[in-house]
């Protein structure tokens, strides 16, 4: 089963000989349930891929399908609602709302849908990330892995069709790094959660089933790690 199918994704800033090509007509799919690194130098377009995915910038061409919707055919509200139902973010630097204790972080998703939280599962996935003793601290109360923690529970609490990590680990410690990797790849294996993880760190990229490499906005190796 394909959850995410890109088609001809492009992406130029500015126009004339002033026009630069971030993306040029990437194509490729990911199937339910696995791991595929995205890996490339800087300025390679990994960054403009991750936005146009997750649905957070539009394309100049191209489309983006996830779990059969093409997520540019809806408009801005609509995409908004699209994406925190059916994509489930972790950014490098955790974006966690600092007000805010870890587990109500990681309920956003749900209280900003307006859903009655559902504890059990939140009991369950503070139990999964190791925070059940911290989860009424603030951020701001907690190590920069704990953050991450909590931001990989707020990716999973929807049971999104994938998960998009941005150097999930590109602010730790090589600790806390294992740490946050190990909780990502025991999504992947034990829930048969989908991971797409954008990342430098060849360790990293080693663990996927696929790795595809990204230069100059163009897909110029496909890997398959593992069959």
């Amino acid at each position: 089963m394909t959850v995410l199918e890109v088609k001809n994704l492009t992406k130029i800033y500015g126009q004339g000989e002033n026009a630069v090509v971030a993306l040029d007509h990437i194509s490729f799919t990911v199937k339910k349930g696995e791991f595929v690194a995205i890996v490339g130098p800087s300025g390679s377009g990994k960054s403009t891929m991750m936005n146009l995915i997750g649905g957070i910038d539009i394309p100049t061409e191209g489309s983006v399908v996830i779990d059969g919707k093409d997520i540019y055919s809806l408009n801005e509200s609509q995409r908004a609602i699209f994406r925190r139902r059916n994509v489930g973010i972790i950014y490098q630097f955790y974006n966690l709302i600092p007000n805010l204790t870890a587990q109500e972080n990681i309920m956003l998703p749900c209280l900003l849908d307006h859903r009655k939280p559902d504890y059990e599962k939140m009991e369950t996935i503070l139990h999964m990330i190791g925070l059940t003793e911290r989860k009424t601290h603030l951020p701001g109360e907690l190590s920069g892995g704990q953050q991450q923690r909590v931001s990989v529970g707020r990716a999973l609490i929807n049971d999104p069709a994938f998960i998009l990590a941005d150097e999930p680990t590109g602010n730790l410690d090589s600790k806390a790094s294992r740490e946050i990797m190990d909780l990502l790849t025991l999504a992947n294996k034990k829930a048969n959660q989908t991971l797409i993880v954008i990342t430098h760190d060849e360790k990293i990229a080693l663990q996927a089933d696929r790795i595809l490499t990204i230069s100059d906005g163009k897909i110029i190796r496909d890997e398959v790690m593992k069959a």
